[in-house]
């Protein structure tokens, strides 16, 4: 038993040291976002207030403005995106989960994850060339069909994978009740899927809400406010870029502002999807 305890003392420190190093690891990972967290909030908090929020971007050399019209841009610009491209992605998803191994839905699965890799900017170049260049004009609508490219791949593998959970015993049943195949398929296996597939959905529109990439070929940017998807249109990405990037301070203090305003948006939309697979589960 002596013999044994050397062994044992070793394992348990190493043991110890792992849980140590796990823990220092999971730090290092948890502070270059503490430090974004701080340095936007420190920067940002003071030069958010009503006007702020309000207000168009005044001219150079004026005092105030605000970023009304990114607000009004973003919020567009993401809805018409996630109009077109949610109803799609649902559909697909489903097609994949229903046809695993045809050959069509190999083809199809390998071209989601290609688009998930091809980089925001290429995407950007893709729809300037389709759209804007044949339409002579940027637009919202534009940059809305760009988004919707990006958010394609995350809403069809959600919806894929969450189906596929699904036990075959509840579509089963559907077809035992005399129910057709689209109603099984609409109306119980897609509401068993439902949270799955909704905090899908929620995920593509935070990952599209800080692009910018793909809107400077296709919104453009606008100073006013404008609710017309055919015309260009300014969003807190957009705004963030141009205002940070240039030489004047209060156009600095306007782009801390709306980065807040933005990492706010899409931190609410991360705990709205975490809250949404906590109270609908699918119940297997």
């Amino acid at each position: 038993m002596n013999k044994l305890n050397p062994r044992i003392k070793y394992r348990l420190g190493m043991s110890k040291l792992f849980h140590a190093l796990v823990i220092v690891f999971a730090f290092m990972i948890a502070i270059p976002l503490i430090a974004i967290l701080f340095f936007v909030i420190k920067e940002g908090i003071t030069k958010i207030n009503w006007n702020f929020l309000t207000n168009i971007p005044k001219p150079v050399g004026e005092v105030g403005g605000g970023i009304a019209n990114a607000l009004l841009g973003s919020l567009i610009i993401v809805l018409v995106a996630a109009i077109i491209a949610i109803p799609i992605g649902i559909f697909a998803g489903i097609y994949l989960s229903e046809n695993k191994n045809s050959r069509l839905s190999y083809w199809s699965r390998l071209a989601v994850d290609i688009l998930q890799g091809v980089p925001s900017i290429v995407i950007g170049i893709v729809i300037y060339f389709w759209i804007v260049k044949p339409s002579g004009t940027f637009s919202a609508i534009s940059g809305s069909m760009a988004l919707a490219v990006m958010m394609l791949p995350i809403i069809i593998r959600s919806t894929e994978e969450t189906l596929k959970l699904i036990p075959f015993t509840i579509k089963e049943a559907g077809f035992a009740l005399g129910l057709p195949y689209h109603k099984v398929i609409l109306k119980v296996i897609v509401p068993c899927g439902f949270s799955g597939i909704l905090s899908g959905a929620i995920l593509s529109v935070a990952r599209i809400a800080g692009e910018t990439a793909p809107l400077l070929f296709t919104a453009f940017g606008n100073p006013y406010l404008n609710a017309n998807v055919a015309k260009p249109m300014q969003s807190l990405p957009l705004l963030i870029f141009n205002y940070a990037t240039s030489p004047y301070e209060e156009w600095h203090n306007l782009a801390w502002g709306a980065s807040m305003i933005l990492l706010i948006w899409i931190l609410l939309l991360n705990i709205i999807t975490k809250l949404i697979t906590q109270k609908w589960k699918v119940q297997l």
